[in-house]
């Protein structure tokens, strides 16, 4: 009698998993937020800086990075991103690189909504205007 309860109940666990299994397959994967990618291009010179903003829809990885520096690919410049403050139109550094060079990549997370702002510009190390692009993607 033991035996058979024994079997019964074996057999009861195996059906029991087996339907969990199932569960598992009807569940939907959680999509990452769709990102978007801004290239912005530009010029400063000695002294001077550049901000450009950029809508965020979702939470989520934002990554900028200086693309391209010409015509010195070595030169050492600032770049920064951060909160756009549109009161005072001014870009709130959040995380700044002063010894940024070409290739440099800076990432953040953020929580939601808003306007953030990538800024270029000179800490003292520039001795002639340069270009740049700039590459951001964020959700």
């Amino acid at each position: 009698m033991q035996r058979v309860f024994l079997g019964i109940l074996a057999l009861a666990a195996l059906v029991a998993v087996g339907g969990c299994d199932n569960e598992l397959e009807n569940l939907t994967p959680t999509e990452p937020a769709p990102t978007t990618t801004d290239t912005f291009t530009g010029s400063i010179s000695v002294n001077g800086g550049m901000s450009h903003t950029f809508p965020i829809a979702a939470a989520g990885t934002v990554t900028a990075t200086l693309t391209e520096v010409t015509p010195d690919n070595a030169a050492v410049v600032g770049f920064a991103l951060g909160r756009w403050n549109a009161s005072s139109s001014f870009c709130e550094q959040i995380i700044p690189k002063d010894d940024a060079v070409q290739g440099q990549i800076l990432t953040g997370n953020v929580a939601g909504l808003g306007t953030l702002c990538a800024r270029i510009y000179d800490t003292g190390k520039l001795t002639a205007p340069i270009s740049y692009t700039v590459t951001v993607v964020h959700p």
